[in-house]
This record gives C-alpha cells, sequence and structure tokens, in this order.
C-alpha cells in the first residue's frame, strides 16, 4: 500500500515538472533528485570498503548540470582532479577505487540527469518518455514474472526477476510506444519508436541489476529510505539512469524532427 501511495504522490508531480514547470523549476528538480542520488550512492560506496566520494563529488556534478554544452574537456577535469584528491588517502592502495567511485558517482548520476536536461529542451514529451518507458515496463514485469516467471534473470543479483517478466517488460514498454508517438511526437516514425522504446527498456533493465549488485555487495536492501515502500530515490531511479543517456544518444544521433 506505501508503494502506491508514494506512486500516486510522484506521479503528478513528475508529470508536472516535466511537461508544465518553468526552466528554474525543472532544474531545481533535477539538481535535488542528482544530489540525492549521488548522496545514497557515496553511502553504498562506504558500504564497499572504499572511502566514500566528498563535497567535490557534489560541486562538480552541480557544474555539469549547469554547464551551458555538455564538455569532454570538463569530464577530463574532473577525473584528473579525482585522481589528485586521491593522493589523500591513507593507503596508496585506496587511491585508485576512491577516485575511480568518484568519477563514476559524477558520471553516474549527475551526468545521466544532463542527459535529461538535454532532452527536454529537444522535446518535453522525449524526455517524458524516456523516464516513464522502464515505469510502464516494471509494472508488465512484476505482474508477468509472478504469474508465470520460472527462468532466473539474474538470480546471484536479483533473485526475483525472470526471463519472462524481462521479455515482458520489453513488450509492455513497445505497446507503450506504439499509443504514446502517434500522440504526442507524431513526427517520428513508428519503426523507429519501437526500436528506441526496445533498446531504452533493456538499458533500463541493466540498470536496474546494475543498482541491485550495489547494493547486494554493500549488503544492503535498499539504497534509502525516502520513498515510502520504494526505498530510496536511487532505487526509484536506476533504470532512468541508464535509459535517459541512451535515449538521449539515440534521439540526438537520429535527428528526429517535427
Amino acid at each position: 500500500m506505501k508503494r502506491i501511495v508514494t506512486a500516486l504522490v510522484l506521479v503528478p508531480i513528475f508529470v508536472y515538472t516535466v511537461v508544465w514547470a518553468q526552466p528554474w523549476v525543472f532544474w531545481l528538480a533535477v539538481a535535488m533528485v542528482s544530489s540525492l542520488c549521488f548522496r545514497e550512492y557515496s553511502a553504498l560506496v562506504g558500504l564497499h570498503h572504499i572511502q566514500p566520494p566528498g563535497l567535490f563529488g557534489y560541486a562538480a556534478g552541480l557544474v555539469l548540470l549547469i554547464l551551458p554544452q555538455p564538455q569532454f574537456a570538463f569530464l577530463v577535469i574532473v577525473a584528473v582532479l579525482a585522481l589528485a584528491l586521491s593522493l589523500r588517502s591513507r593507503e596508496l592502495a585506496e587511491a585508485l577505487p576512491f577516485a575511480g567511485a568518484l568519477v563514476l558517482g559524477i558520471l553516474y548520476t549527475y551526468g545521466a540527469m544532463r542527459c535529461a536536461v538535454e532532452l527536454r529542451s529537444i522535446d518535453m514529451y522525449w524526455l517524458l518518455f524516456a523516464l516513464s518507458l522502464n515505469w510502464v515496463g516494471d509494472v508488465a514485469a512484476f505482474y508477468v514474472g509472478r504469474t508465470i516467471g520460472r527462468h532466473k534473470l539474474a538470480p546471484r543479483i536479483s533473485p526475483g526477476k525472470s526471463w519472462e517478466g524481462s521479455i515482458a517488460s520489453v513488450v509492455a514498454a513497445c505497446l507503450y510506444a506504439a499509443l504514446y508517438f502517434p500522440r504526442l511526437l507524431p513526427h517520428v516514425p513508428l519503426l523507429e519508436a519501437l526500436a528506441v522504446a526496445a533498446i531504452g527498456n533493456v538499458s533500463g533493465q541493466i540498470g536496474d541489476l546494475c543498482e541491485s549488485a550495489l547494493k547486494r555487495g554493500a549488503g544492503v536492501k535498499d539504497s534509502g529510505n525516502l520513498l515510502p515502500g520504494h526505498g530510496g530515490w536511487l532505487d526509484r531511479v536506476d533504470s532512468s539512469l541508464f535509459a535517459l543517456p541512451v535515449v538521449y544518444f539515440l534521439v540526438s544521433n537520429l535527428r528526429f524532427q517535427p
């Protein structure tokens, strides 16, 4: 029940923020969610016995969100500074894990959400689709997996997931795309829309498994407890953090024009 109530509260806020909110409101929402995800990621890093990323991670991530354009040079500078900061480690063997965890965390959370900013600048309905894509798939995966799921997808990482549920998730995402695009993005050819839906959904499922692996390695069930019934923010958007950059890459390179 808590899971349903939380979803009913979040969905209207999510749709309003993506579609109708002023740019500064949208940016603040992105910055808040990114920072909360980075905070939970940092806690998981600590449970892996790696020095957690510090304030530099938040600062670099927020700068990444506000840069006029994503810049490769900035990411290189972040990596170099992360390695320089790792020199403070008490043991030299801790330097590389710290630097790696720091750079990964910035790209994993803030970098993925920067793709949300870029997608909204192309078309707010592209962003709405990229974010909702795996949520629709998750519902199908849950019910189909619980009903007929027999073959485990990744038993070592997430014992509850099945191949049947995973396939149902992709099918549901494609059906969702077939209904969504003619109404909200009618200029996108249906075949391309289905391809983006399938690729984005599979990417999101991999993101879900990756976050589960981080949690299992840390020995925890959830990344946080801020969302009743859902765990933490990282638990809620883990699939989106993988789907967003993939959908943005496809959209920006395929050059769909209205």
